[in-house]
């Protein structure tokens, strides 16, 4: 049998354990664990119970032994932005606080007291967003001061699980690249910016590229799983990990990782901090092996979720994109808008939108999420138009990867909008990503080009 890689992937809403081996040269999965998450309140801030998720992990790792299918390696994948301070014994400072928090309000401000807009993007070539880490850091500056004066170190959050897992502190770099502080030229943090921020550089942890293997299990994690294996770096941020899967040998391919958010963009070489992509508010992410994933932020998916929860009942994804697939409601909504960002009803918030416009307003489930789905695929026809004009090539097929690729209706949708040839799959991707880099580490793929074909050759691939 050959060995098996395991890929830990943490979202906003679930987390799960996928165990991967290739046969034939098929990567073939298996879901071991899966696992709820989610913020919960405490102290008066939105928060992650990670110590709840580290338990979590470790019982997943434990199934792993019990089914007699011990991997080789592990490594774990999150969202991005969000982070814990450590005090100089190692442990967690304060709450690892959500990026869906307030306390960012107004952090942009006094941001840009110390740096312009304009030079920031310049110099990073993130987009703004105001939950980023640069925002986060500001708001304890502001708030909480205390806590950044005891710390020693900051972890990304899959940095920090990594850490729980081999006793190494060390930052994985395209996650790292969200929260608007690395240099994009030198790939490192830009200790410049951080000290004209008053941020301490001290606690910011060297920079290391997917594929880094930092070491075996710690004697307490190996006790409790039952066996040892390395801790082997994925592309960290689940967007990274995801682009990594999109199974395309064209350099004229743009993709959409879609699932609570919709990434959608291209992979460039170099990154591209001109003042008209900061206009576009396009974003030069960190990717495997040196790329770029050049794309934007759109709000994706997660208004579905919202609205599934608020007057969904028991209805599934699948059924509420077919109900929606039989409305005709033209009414269409910003998505970018940053009323969608944590609305305390996302259902009333898309009414409002639409009645503030003068648009019909939607009733039900079916109108509400077709009003979402057909303003999803507008936004991503935008975009298309976007990055067209930036990069001045001319895409010629859009990959759709992530749970977002079950969803037919929008992805024909897409198809429509765009004008563009769709392709669907694989839903994993994230997953896949993440173990096609422990695969490339151990040399069993060569290199991307080769992971990507495995990808194509392993997962049903659906076109529009």
């Amino acid at each position: 049998m050959n060995p098996y890689y395991l890929a830990i992937d943490i979202g906003a809403s679930s987390g799960r354990h996928i165990l991967a081996h290739l046969e034939n040269g098929k990567m073939v999965l298996e879901e071991v664990h899966r696992f709820p998450n989610g913020m919960v309140e405490k102290d008066g801030e939105n928060v992650w119970d990670v110590d709840e998720l580290f338990a979590q992990i470790k019982l997943g790792m434990k199934k792993c032994g019990e089914l007699g299918k011990i991997p080789v390696s592990v490594g774990v994948d999150t969202w991005g932005v969000d982070f814990v301070l450590l005090d100089d014994t190692g442990e967690r400072i304060g709450n690892a606080v959500a990026y869906r928090d307030s306390r960012t309000r107004g952090m942009d401000e006094e941001v840009y007291k110390l740096i312009s807009e304009d030079e920031l993007y310049a110099r990073t070539g993130i987009q703004k967003a105001i939950f980023n880490t640069i925002y986060q850091l500001m708001a304890l500056k502001m708030q909480k001061p205390e806590q950044l004066e005891r710390a020693r170190t900051l972890l990304m959050m899959p940095d920090y699980f990594h850490y729980l897992l081999s006793g190494v502190a060390a930052t994985e770099y395209t996650e790292a690249t969200t929260g608007q502080l690395i240099n994009p030229y030198t790939k490192e943090w830009d200790l410049e910016l951080i000290d004209k921020l008053g941020y301490p550089k001290h606690i910011f942890q060297k920079i290391v590229m997917p594929g880094t293997v930092l070491g075996d299990l710690t004697d307490a994690v190996r006790a409790e799983v039952g066996f040892n294996c390395k801790v082997v770096l994925p592309a960290t941020h689940d967007t990274g990990s995801a682009v990594i899967a999109v199974p395309t040998d064209s350099d004229d391919a743009l993709y959409i990782s879609s699932g609570t958010w919709s990434l959608m963009g291209t992979e460039i070489m170099q990154a591209n901090c001109s003042p008209e992509s900061k206009a576009h508010n396009l974003t030069n992410e960190g990717g495997y092996d040196y790329r770029f994933r050049y794309l934007k932020n759109i709000m994706g998916l997660w208004m579905i979720q919202s609205v599934k929860k608020e007057i969904g009942g028991n209805l599934g994804f699948g059924e509420i994109c077919e109900m929606a697939s039989a409305c005709r409601i033209p009414s269409i909504v910003d998505c970018n808008d940053d009323r969608f960002l944590a609305p305390a009803n996302m259902t009333e918030e898309v009414r409002a939108a639409c009645r503030e416009s003068g648009q019909q307003v939607p009733e039900g489930i079916a109108e509400v999420a077709s009003v979402i789905y057909n303003s999803l695929a507008q936004c991503y026809a935008k975009t298309v138009e976007e990055l067209e004009s930036i990069t001045g090539r001319k895409y010629d097929r859009i990959h759709i990867v992530g749970g977002g690729a079950n969803a037919d209706y929008l992805n024909r949708l897409t198809a429509q909008a765009t004008g563009i040839p769709v392709y669907a799959g694989p839903t994993e991707a994230t997953a896949i990503g993440n173990i096609a880099a422990q695969m490339m580490t151990a040399g069993e793929l060569k290199d991307l080009k080769a992971a990507r074909a495995c990808v194509f050759a392993s997962f049903p691939i659906v076109k529009y």
